[in-house]
């Protein structure tokens, strides 16, 4: 019987376990959370074990948390959520190549999870072996084309590849001048970005209890907020009524319901006809090839569920933002991310045209 994986993830610059050497520091690396919700006295005593390891790792007893994962493997050596966790403790560790052969054998063992191809690009990376990383990231978007931190991370190794390509064409020929100024520009570009997120960082950090760096334990109500109109972009328009906004916002919400319903229950017309015709799917897929795609993932499924929880709602005239946290569940596979769903109103309907996952 298949083994439910939940790697339940803390995404982008939020996660403490970024590897920080090199170029390295430019990625995003995942840090795994409890699982939750597994719904049997087994599953809550797994949830115990995972927020045991948890809190000794975030805590920084990191040889302690490596001995309870061991221990919790000795017995359930498959266990998805706990392996993972073991990666990070190691990558944490300064372990590389031991992290590097557990994400690895994560991979082979569960194709179907983009956070380990990831993280291991990521310790590809700090290793300056760029091929790997880019084979390891690529595959990560092929699992998950709306994968946003993967093409984030893509583009960075893309941008180291392309400095060490421009170094070794100035060695070749110094004489070329075209080269210089777009190995400065790649330079420039890194140097850019080491310097704004440094300023990210402090200013991050001024608020001693920032409300915001605490991650709720149970679902936060849902929240809906209107973007108010630029007077400075259409100084005569006015701000909408308040209660059209509130129409607006309810029917943006009950257009995600129904989107996540008709995903729950594989009805496909539902589903699929939640798409705007203008949607352009993850890495530029053909719209046909995407559908199909969709098809076969979710028809020969015995059970989905996809539940949405922290939902906001961001509406500008006929153009909508929804974020929220994303639980999918199947016979298979359990999963939680962030989502957000950009939407467009058609008529009297609001058509998703953009999406991505851990944004």
């Amino acid at each position: 019987m298949s083994h439910p994986v939940n790697l339940q993830t803390t995404l982008r610059g939020t996660s403490p376990f970024v590897v920080r050497s090199g170029m390295a520091s430019r990625l995003r690396c995942l840090a795994v959370a409890v699982a939750i919700g597994l719904g049997t006295s087994m599953a809550m005593a797994q949830n115990e074990e995972y927020a045991e390891v948890n809190r000794l790792l975030r805590s920084g007893q990191l040889a302690e948390a490596l001995s309870k994962a061991d221990q919790y493997l000795v017995g359930k050596a498959r266990d998805p959520q706990m392996r993972f966790l073991k990666g990070v403790i190691l990558t944490e560790s300064g372990k590389t190549q031991d992290a590097i052969t557990t994400f690895s054998k994560l991979t082979e063992d569960f194709p179907e999870l983009p956070e380990p191809y990831n993280n291991l690009a990521v310790l590809y990376a700090g290793q300056s072996q760029f091929d790997k990383a880019r084979a390891a990231l690529e595959m990560a978007i092929r699992t998950n084309p709306s994968y946003a931190t993967a093409h984030e991370n893509l583009g960075d190794v893309y941008a180291k590849l392309a400095s060490q390509a421009y170094s070794k064409a100035l060695q070749l020929d110094g004489t070329n001048p075209a080269v210089a100024p777009k190995l400065s520009l790649i330079r420039n570009l890194f140097a850019a970005d080491t310097r704004s997120g440094a300023a990210a960082a402090s200013v991050a950090a001024a608020p001693a209890s920032a409300p915001a760096a605490a991650k709720p334990t149970s679902p936060a109500p849902v929240v809906a907020v209107t973007k108010p109109a630029s007077p400075a972009a259409a100084p005569a328009a006015a701000p909408p009524a308040p209660a059209v906004a509130a129409d607006a916002q309810r029917e943006v919400e009950a257009a995600v319901r129904a989107w996540a319903g008709a995903w729950s229950s594989k009805d496909m017309s539902g589903y699929l006809g939640a798409y705007a015709s203008s949607f352009a799917p993850p890495g530029g897929q053909a719209r046909k090839a995407w559908e199909s795609d969709r098809r076969a993932r979710i028809e020969p499924r015995t059970r989905i569920g996809v539940d949405v929880s922290d939902l906001e709602v961001t509406v500008n005239a006929d153009k909508a933002t929804a974020r929220f946290r994303q639980d999918y569940t199947s016979d298979t596979l359990n999963v939680t991310s962030r989502k957000t769903l950009d939407m467009v109103k058609s008529g009297n309907r609001w058509l998703i045209v953009r999406e991505s996952t851990g944004s």
